[in-house]
């Protein structure tokens, strides 16, 4: 399908994103999936190649680039390789870049974005608890003054980067008597004493990115570690969700579509019964039905990164584009297993470890079921 959505100017930017992952990534996913992280040189490249700081004003040393476009070029083309590779590098630069650049002070400012940049701070966020899913009004961290400081306790769980993030912003409750307007933002260091990080997490899929429980206890953070105003954190955290879930909804896509491709190749060269299996009528349909709803979601996904340009996205928009295109991606992936049978289930085929990968988009950046509570509430009911 012809895509209208970018220019000149991204497609040079796509060539030189395609480059580097070709360089750095392609050749090794093998080794990040088996230790379960992504080597920090594949950071400090990224940092070099400008590709960690499109959302940062270049006097910090970032892109400067104001155009989600460009966000939105790096991501596809990270997830035609690999889905978790595009989910580490997209919550440092995606996710985490925009709390920092619109809500720290200059001196926040200049601790943290130039490091942001070049890949020497890496970054996560500390939203999910054990007990709260996706119920961040509920979370049970809290800080509480000190003095000028603040004690922070409590713990966090399925983090991205969350084994090697050398700074989180925390989630954590300073009011319990103002509900979600009781909650605040902190920037977590690593060396603070008190804060420990569990375990890797033994994931199904998505093993290049590193996710972990994060445990604070005691843990003194001054003043200048909040982020924002005291008690917005709620609100700091709703206003910035669409960007994440049009992100997600982005990445599925480029994710199944890599896939798809692949598979488009392999049933035209795999025979059985004296022909090709994507002559066969059963699977020639089913590949037209997944051409057809990857194009659909593609214009769908399209028009709402154009309202997020001209920042008109919405965020029932962003929780429909999240929770379709999660669907599309399960869906496509899983028949694209089905057509390579009994390789599609081994894990050296690409498209195995895709299907694994493919499952927690249902569930992460708010579930789909939590999606469509916000979509069903837009509609009154």
């Amino acid at each position: 399908m012809q895509r209208t959505l970018f220019n000149e100017d991204h497609a040079a930017f796509r060539e030189s994103a395609k480059a580097f992952v070709e360089r750095t990534i392609t050749p090794n996913v093998e080794k990040f999936i088996e230790q379960r992280v992504i080597d920090r040189d594949v950071w400090l490249e990224a940092g070099r190649q400008g590709l960690l700081g499109l959302e940062i004003p270049e006097e910090y040393g970032g892109s400067g680039a104001n155009d989600y476009r460009f966000n939105t070029v790096f991501a596809e083309e990270l997830c035609r390789v690999n889905a978790a590779v595009a989910s580490s590098l997209g919550i440092h630069g995606d996710v985490v870049a925009p709390y920092l650049v619109d809500l720290c002070t200059e001196e926040q400012k200049q601790r943290w974005l130039p490091g942001m940049c070049t890949g020497e701070i890496k970054t996560g966020i500390a939203m999910t608890e054990p007990s709260g899913g996706s119920d961040l009004a509920a979370l049970k961290t809290n800080a509480v003054r000190d003095g000028d400081d603040w004690i922070l306790n409590g713990s966090k769980t399925f983090i991205t980067n969350g084994y090697t993030a050398d700074m989180i912003v925390v989630a954590a409750r300073t009011d319990p008597s103002k509900g979600s307007r009781g909650i605040s933002l902190f920037a977590v260091e690593t060396g603070m004493p008190g804060f420990e990080r569990g375990r890797k997490l033994d994931k199904v899929g998505q093993h290049p990115s590193d996710t972990a429980e994060l445990f604070f206890s005691d843990v003194r953070l001054p003043a200048a570690n909040l982020i924002g105003e005291e008690g917005q954190g709620f609100i700091y955290m709703m206003e910035r969700l669409p960007q994440e879930r049009i992100g997600a909804a982005i990445s599925n896509l480029a994710h199944a579509q890599g896939i798809f491709d692949e598979t488009l190749e392999y049933v035209k060269e795999r025979k059985a019964f004296g022909q090709a299996i994507g002559k066969f009528q059963h699977n020639k349909f089913l590949l037209s039905e997944l051409r057809t709803k990857l194009d659909v979601t593609q214009a769908f996904v399209d028009t709402l990164t154009m309202q997020h340009v001209r920042g008109e996205l919405s965020p029932v928009e962003a929780a429909q584009a999240k929770y379709w295109s999660a669907d599309i991606e399960n869906e496509v992936i899983d028949a694209c297993v089905q057509l390579h049978g009994g390789y599609g289930y081994m894990t050296e085929y690409r498209v195995a470890r895709a299907w694994m990968d493919a499952r927690v988009t249902k569930i992460w950046a708010g579930s789909n079921e939590i999606m469509k509570e916000l979509i069903g509430r837009e509609l009154g009911l």
